[in-house]
């Protein structure tokens, strides 16, 4: 990060609003503000912030932008693959919608995850370090990172195969060339739009979920009325149910180390509750419209290769529009994870601005999804591992949002920045309460997880259920047991 960055001196003085939270005045422009310099968030120009807290002077938008951002980067074909797994689980039609439908309403959680964002202006792995110290944050910035990085390779893989075949449909044919050019141009739709940063980020979401909506909503409409809603012979039993929660929470829960990112360039006067509904409602629809299309097809046909098992139910005319489709939700997901692959960057300590840091994180993607695309094993393993990190992440989001209410989204901004100078260094950079009760999710997580890489002892007396993501439950409560009121460092309302 740059002096430049992390020194930008306030424009305005502050007042305070209904809801508690600081009000702008009215300032002269920002050109006039920084002396001819321009640090304005505005589309197709690189963004200069990184996890700096953005001034008032610079803030704009409003909770709607949030709606347009999570409902579009959730138009993805993921959800399509996790509503056909609650089937290969053992679930009835009806059944696993009804999963589908109960892990949408996690998006409150995630766009609640948000708030802090407006209150500190920085993103959500700054905000995180009152809860766990920052030398304690930054085992989970490091998993992070490695997840949103994983994340966006598969996303990757997912879109250039479907752009391969898009190829090939055209006349364009197959083989290694056309594999690579796919790849080259889904890495570039995914990097522009991100090193561009913040506004391009909404505007791009925002637009590519115009088309996406309009397509998957047929999708819907040739998938839906042919789903098979009759019971099977056999219950689904413990292990279906759980597993299916697990695979439809999984993608939620990974957002949790990002929401701020998103709103930390809102007025601080925006509504806490609109943020609230329009961030979830945007998730909710999107992720619960595709895993319901997933839940039919999987009654209909053979969906363990899922792209290919959903375009056998589809009109020979609009399965060019399917693939086009598949790729686009690969983007518009990758997007948002890639962007705050750069921010999680800065909060690890790599001295660059958010731009130069994003070239990290696409380097590893290229590399990654290489690997991937030619060695056929890899997005496997890969799947495998990103899917035993909910260990952590469950647990981790238990605490954050547990350390958010208790403190009622008030944080004193600049301890966040102080490093072992602030009040969130507590004790030797470790905070002994945060510490603690994500080591008691993390166990209980650990005893009761079943992946293909760890089976907790605790799965088998169980009947086979997988609880690792009440992980998020005990951690948070756990949190609460130890510190029971606001805890240290929480400035006055």
């Amino acid at each position: 990060m740059t002096q430049q960055e992390t020194s930008r001196p306030e424009t305005r003085r502050r007042g305070t609003s209904r809801q508690g939270a600081s009000r702008p005045e009215p300032a002269a422009d920002v050109d006039e503000v920084y002396k001819g310099e321009v640090f304005k968030d505005e589309v197709f120009k690189v963004e200069t912030h990184g996890i700096d807290p953005i001034p008032d002077a610079e803030r704009h938008g409003g909770a709607k932008d949030l709606f347009w951002l999570w409902f579009g980067s959730n138009l993805t074909f993921t959800y399509v693959i996790n509503g056909a797994l609650a089937v290969a689980f053992g679930l009835s039609f009806w059944q696993a919608t009804l999963v589908v439908v109960l892990s949408g309403l996690s998006f409150f959680a995630v766009s609640a995850a948000g708030l802090s964002g407006i209150r500190t202006g920085t993103a959500t792995l700054v905000i995180s370090r009152a809860a766990f110290g920052v030398r304690g944050n930054f085992p989970a910035g490091v998993l992070n990172w490695v997840v949103s990085i994983g994340y966006t390779i598969v996303n990757t893989v997912v879109g250039t195969l479907a752009l391969e075949v898009f190829l090939a449909e055209i006349g364009l044919g197959g083989g290694t060339a056309i594999r690579a050019l796919a790849l080259g141009v889904t890495l570039a739709l995914t990097f522009a739009v991100a090193m561009w940063g913040h506004a391009t980020v909404q505007f791009a979401e925002r637009w590519m979920a115009y088309v996406l909506a309009v397509g998957f909503g047929a999708l819907l409409v040739f998938v839906l009325p042919g789903a098979d809603t009759s019971a099977p012979a056999a219950g689904p039993g413990l292990s279906g149910w759980s597993l299916a929660f697990v695979v439809m929470l999984a993608g939620p829960f990974s957002y949790l180390p990002m929401p701020a990112d998103y709103t930390r360039y809102l007025p601080r006067t925006t509504s806490l509750r609109s943020i609230t509904w329009m961030g979830a409602s945007g998730g909710f629809i999107s992720s619960v419209a595709l895993g319901v299309a997933g839940v039919a097809a999987a009654t209909q046909t053979d969906m363990t290769d899922a792209v290919a098992g959903a375009e056998s139910l589809l009109p020979g005319w609009f399965q060019t529009v399917f693939l086009a489709l598949v790729l686009g939700g690969s983007v518009t997901n990758s997007i948002i994870t890639l962007y705050s692959s750069s921010l999680n960057l800065q909060v690890l300590g790599i001295p660059w601005s958010r731009s130069r840091a994003i070239v990290i994180s696409a380097a590893v993607t290229a590399v990654g999804s290489l690997a991937a695309l030619f060695l056929t094993d890899f997005t496997t393993s890969l799947l495998s591992f990103l899917s035993l990190l909910i260990i952590v992440f469950a647990p981790w989001g238990g605490v954050f949002l547990a350390d958010m209410l208790l403190r009622r989204c008030r944080y004193d901004s600049d301890a966040l920045h102080a490093g072992n100078a602030g009040a969130y260094w507590y004790r030797a950079g470790y905070h002994p309460a945060g510490m603690a009760a994500l080591l008691a999710g993390m166990l209980f997580a650990a005893l009761t997880c079943d992946s293909e890489l760890w089976t907790g002892p605790l799965v088998a007396p169980l009947g086979g259920a997988d609880l690792t993501l009440l992980g998020s439950v005990v951690s948070g409560l756990a949190y609460w047991a130890l510190v029971r009121r606001a805890p240290a460092h929480t400035p006055a309302a």
